[in-house]
C-alpha cells in the first residue's frame, strides 16, 4: 500500500520526525531510508534501541505517530500515477485483487476510504495481524490463502527491499516499483521486474498478458 498506492513516504516522514523530536529523538527523515518496510512497532522498537528517549513509551509514540499519519493522509492523500487505472484494468479481466500491507488496519481504512477504493480489493490484510512483519512471508500467504491462489501464481507489487524479500520469500513473483523519496536501492534488483511507475507496469501487462 504505501508507496504503491500512494504517496505516503514523505507525510511518514513528517509525522515520524514531529512525533520523535517530541519526545527528544532528534533524528531525521534521512534516517528513516533504514526501516523502509518494516512495521511501524518495528520501527520505533529500532529507533528507541538505536536513540532512546524517556517519557513516552514505544506504544505511546507509535499511537503518536498513527493519529498524525490519519490526518495527513485523509489532508493530502491522492493515488500515485497509473494506480486508478491498473485496478480498473485488473477488475475488468476478472482478477482477484488482494492488499497486504505492513500498515495497520487503521491506516488501510483511511488510505482506502480517502482514494475511493475502498470495494476493489477481494482480500484486504494488515501485518499488524501477524506475528512477523516484513520481511517475514506471512502477511503475503495470508492474503494468497484467502485469496484461494497459489502463491507462485501470485503477483506482488512493491516499493522496498524488504517488500521484495517478503513476497519472494512466500514463492511470489515481484514488481518492484521504487519509492522514490529514498537513495534508490541496489538490491531491489532481485524483483522479478522493475518499472519507474505503475503506469508503465499496466502499459506493459497490456502488450505482453
Amino acid at each position: 500500500m504505501d508507496g504503491v498506492l500512494i504517496d505516503s513516504e514523505p507525510l511518514w516522514k513528517i509525522a515520524m520526525e514531529e512525533a520523535f523530536h517530541s519526545v527528544g529523538c532528534m533524528i531525521t527523515k534521512k534516517d528513516f531510508q533504514k526501516t523502509v518496510g518494516l512495521r511501524i512497532d518495528e520501527v520505533i522498537t529500532y529507533w528507541h534501541q538505536e536513540v532512546g528517549w524517556e517519557r513516552l513509551s514505544v506504544k505511546d509514540v507509535e499511537n503518536l505517530i498513527v493519529q498524525k499519519m490519519i490526518a495527513l493522509i485523509e489532508d493530502n492523500g491522492v493515488p500515485l500515477p497509473g494506480v486508478i487505472d491498473t485496478l480498473e484494468y485488473l477488475k475488468s479481466k476478472n482478477i482477484k485483487l488482494g492488499l497486504g500491507t505492513s500498515s495497520y488496519n487503521v491506516l488501510i481504512e483511511a488510505v482506502l476510504n480517502t482514494l475511493g477504493i475502498s470495494s476493489v480489493f477481494d482480500v484486504v490484510h494488515s501485518a499488524e495481524d501477524e506475528e512477523f512483519g516484513k520481511p517475514h512471508p506471512a502477511v503475503y500467504l495470508t492474503v494468497a490463502q484467502e485469496l484461494g491462489v497459489s502463491p507462485s501464481k501470485c503477483l506482488v507489487i512493491e516499493d522496498s527491499f524488504n517488500g521484495i524479500i517478503s513476497a519472494l520469500s512466500a514463492r511470489m513473483t515481484v514488481v518492484c516499483i521504487p519509492e522514490k523519496t529514498h537513495t534508490p536501492d541496489p538490491k531491489i534488483e532481485v524483483a522479478n521486474y522493475q518499472f519507474a511507475t505503475m503506469s508503465l507496469m499496466l502499459n506493459h501487462m497490456k502488450k505482453h498478458v
